[in-house]
């Protein structure tokens, strides 16, 4: 089935703001709460919600083989499961209803009260059920910058991991979408000079600039996903910041890796921008380092070119900007991943949610931590307020943008962003 949602010289008869990150061209899915209470999948153009749900109620997409419920729920993951052939049926048929030319229901003003909302009238839900999510260690700049710190220079990288792209499973429960603010998180650490530990407030929250994929079913339990095979089951793309407490994490990852540190918060963008949306942007992956494995070799452009962006909003305050990093510096792309992930027979599910791990570039200021960018506390950065910041502090609210450019058009992520109070107290 042909990309024709993709056509760049399509333009919309809703509004878009020149530089908006949702043209025609993107339609993305997401869920949100509607103005009368009411929660459905919806798709997005410019600064337009579309109710999906409606859309298909009205009859719009006759024709597509869809259950009449489809987009009457909480959560896309059962349309995530219905398969590339219907996400990009349903894609290239929005497209078709909004484009300029087609005045169908552009002249129908009662469907419209129906079916569109402005940004304000709803509230963006979390986009999937995820019942599992799994988080890389795919950056080899930022890999080898926190060897570097904690080890030396010439053993930063372990000896696994230029063979294998390391991951740990993390929680699913604590995942949330832009917007919801998390709390400081408390737990044991290691004071320096200390030789037991304490228990409180982490001093050190950072953040982890880092893309996520989302899976659709995949593939019964003992049954690996070939290489090949592998972008067939990602639905899409969303920004994730995953947060870290430095210091709990210092503590507790030896001998079995991240846990308290990591579990207490992960944010999300709320609309997942499928691959197909992203088709455009391919670009090479990082030459490997090491020879890999037959079944971690692939054919062809699996990288994206996505700049991302990363600013701190101290209280009452203008942001200012720490980060601009690139996706397409991901040493083990999405591909590597997912296979890796089902080489010895896990299943993976509609909804399953896995993260890029932190995004470092070559230079200083694409760093994805501020672990990197402040070397660990020793190069503070100064706001725009004339504050400095280590980490993060209470009430810092941090923001991550995302967006491909080229030929004139763009399509973009929107943000996620995320307020750090104090810790929980009744």
């Amino acid at each position: 089935m042909p990309l024709s949602a993709n056509n760049p010289d399509r333009t919309s008869w809703l509004h878009v703001d020149k530089h908006s990150d949702f043209p025609i061209q993107n339609i993305p899915f997401g869920v949100f709460l509607t103005r009368d209470d009411i929660i459905t999948i919806g798709t997005r153009i410019g600064d337009t919600a579309i109710d999906l749900g409606a859309l298909h109620q009205l009859g719009y997409f006759e024709g597509i083989p869809l259950t009449d419920d489809i987009f009457l729920q909480d959560s896309l993951n059962d349309f995530i499961a219905d398969g590339r052939k219907t996400w990009r049926a349903v894609r290239n048929r929005i497209a078709e209803i909004f484009d300029a030319n087609n005045n169908t229901l552009k002249n129908n003003t009662k469907h419209k009260e129906t079916i569109l909302f402005r940004l304000d009238e709803i509230e963006m839900q979390l986009p999937v059920q995820i019942g599992d999510y799994t988080d890389f260690y795919s950056s080899i700049e930022h890999a080898t910058n926190v060897g570097t710190m904690f080890r030396d220079p010439d053993n930063a990288l372990l000896p696994n991991w230029l063979h294998i792209p390391v991951g740990y499973h993390g929680r699913s429960s604590s995942i949330i979408p832009s917007g919801i603010p998390v709390h400081r998180p408390q737990g044991q650490t290691l004071p320096n000079g200390a030789s037991e530990p304490v228990f409180g407030p982490s001093r050190l929250v950072d953040f982890e600039l880092e893309m996520a994929f989302i899976t659709t079913d995949a593939n019964d339990l003992g049954e690996p996903i070939p290489i090949d095979e592998a972008e067939e089951y990602i639905f899409g793309l969303v920004l994730l910041n995953d947060w870290s407490a430095r210091d709990i994490q210092k503590w507790e990852y030896v001998p079995l890796g991240p846990f308290l540190a990591k579990n207490f918060a992960s944010s999300i963008s709320p609309w997942i921008v499928t691959l197909d949306a992203l088709e455009p942007y391919r670009v090479e992956s990082p030459k490997a380092v090491k020879p890999q494995l037959d079944y971690l070799k692939y054919k062809g452009k699996k990288s994206y070119d996505i700049n991302l962006e990363v600013a701190i909003q101290p209280e009452n305050a203008k942001e200012t900007v720490v980060s601009n990093s690139n996706f397409k510096y991901m040493y083990w792309n999405m591909v590597q991943q997912l296979t890796h992930h089902t080489v010895n027979g896990c299943p993976v599910n509609s909804g399953d949610m896995m993260g890029s791990g932190t995004i470092s570039g070559p230079t200083e200021d694409s760093y994805g931590s501020m672990l990197e960018l402040t070397w660990r506390g020793e190069k503070p950065l100064k706001m725009k307020d004339g504050s400095e910041r280590k980490f993060i502090n209470d009430n810092d609210t941090v923001i991550m943008r995302g967006y491909c450019e080229n030929d004139g058009t763009r399509i973009g992520f929107g943000e996620v962003s995320t307020k750090l109070l104090p810790v929980y107290s009744k």
